[in-house]
């Protein structure tokens, strides 16, 4: 297709945006977090160290061994087109064994991975460090995050927004004589653009500008754009108490700068950004999306202040399904994600169990879809880009038609 003029991109109707999943629940009584509590059986909330570290070591395994393979046999493969394809499978494999590392060390975040905090840090920092995260600087936000979900002053990811994006009312402007707005919002192509910017660098705006935050997330109110980064000790986001952590987060961050440099000279640029770099955009991709979708679906409200509980915004979430990656690579943080709101310091084996036993209780507030995770991740960028206030709930904020 030509794009060399606006008038030959053809952009589709706008149309109805549905969803499979419903708010059966949303006038029911809300229950305390106690009584959801006792639905689960006690053992869910004791971490066992020695079945945490299995999976540290098998994950690690699995990363060694995709490493050991690249390095030793694809560079002797002679057709650069069966190269290119291997190096291709290798970042995509690596990359989903490191959202496995990465879950285990947000285990660690949570309390979750063992009953021993400095283990838990210490794991938590190597893993994080080692796939470009800034542990502590991350753990001080993302429980702030679990401690305000869904509220849309004070949660700390994917608030969104309350009125179409800036990229699309600036296009809309501009075209305003040729393509309604409306049917710009719809359009593929704006689609494709706005996803492949949220997945591509999403997590990087997050760590250095705190994007996507509530207006009034920050512990310093006044901070301005350039001091929300995470890896500034003193950046608005953080307490002065917690600078130190934040510090340590970049260190952890330098040693592996170093290692990747040092890797480049024994090695090759090229060669290190094919074993570390592909992965780590995969990774973040995957991160990326699951936050996403866990948080935005058509049929789930956020709050203002004056209606937002914690039980409400944590049932404000949505478990999803991605098959057997989901469960055994990704350790179960796709299907698993409403039970861990709620409970944050569950680990990742027991979260079946305990999701199992509060389905009963909550009933309809309990939301899940097991459509396909990439389609809805299409889907949701589509239909779900600002919220407006419910007329007939205040308070409450649901996604614009």
């Amino acid at each position: 297709m030509s794009m060399s003029t606006v008038t030959q991109i053809v952009v589709p109707a706008p149309r109805p945006r549905t969803a499979q999943l419903k708010l059966k629940g949303e006038a029911a009584a809300l229950p305390d977090i106690n009584t959801i509590r006792k639905a689960i059986p006690p053992h869910c909330f004791k971490p066992s160290t020695l079945r945490s570290l299995s999976y540290v070591v098998r994950d690690l395994a699995l990363a060694g061994a995709l490493t050991y393979a690249a390095l030793t046999y694809i560079p002797s493969v002679p057709s650069p087109l069966y190269r290119t394809l291997l190096w291709t499978a290798y970042g995509f494999l690596q990359g989903l064994v490191g959202v496995g590392l990465w879950i285990l060390a947000h285990e660690c975040g949570h309390g979750a991975f063992s009953v021993h905090r400095h283990l838990n840090d210490f794991v938590g920092w190597v893993l994080h460090s080692a796939l470009g995260v800034p542990f502590f600087s991350w753990k001080f936000s993302h429980a702030r995050h679990h401690r305000f979900t869904g509220h849309m002053q004070k949660d700390m990811a994917f608030v969104p927004k309350t009125s179409p994006s800036v990229f699309v009312r600036c296009v809309g402007g501009a075209l305003s004589s040729i393509i309604d707005l409306e049917v710009l919002e719809d359009a593929p192509l704006v689609n494709l653009i706005r996803l492949l910017g949220q997945q591509l660098g999403g997590w990087q705006v997050y760590i250095l500008l705190n994007a996507t935050a509530g207006e009034d997330s920050m512990q310093d109110q006044d901070a301005k754009w350039w001091r929300r980064s995470h890896l500034d000790p003193f950046s608005g986001v953080f307490r002065p108490q917690e600078a130190l952590y934040v510090l340590i987060s970049d260190l952890g961050l330098a040693l592996v700068a170093a290692g990747l440099y040092f890797a480049s000279k024994a090695l090759d640029w090229q060669t290190v950004f094919l074993l570390y770099g592909v992965p780590y955009l995969w990774v973040n991709h995957w991160l990326v999306a699951i936050t996403y979708l866990h948080h935005t679906h058509q049929d789930l409200p956020h709050y203002d202040g004056e209606k937002w509980t914690f039980v409400a915004g944590a049932l404000a979430t949505v478990d999803r399904d991605f098959g057997f990656i989901g469960r055994h690579v990704f350790h179960g943080i796709i299907d698993t994600h409403v039970v861990h709101h709620l409970f944050s310091r569950i680990p990742f084996y027991y979260a079946e169990e305990a999701t199992k036993a509060i389905k009963p209780l909550l009933g309809d507030l309990y939301h899940s879809d097991d459509r396909s995770f990439m389609g809805q991740l299409w889907e949701v960028s589509r239909s779900c880009q600002y919220v407006e206030k419910d007329p007939s709930n205040p308070g409450v904020m649901k996604w614009a038609q």
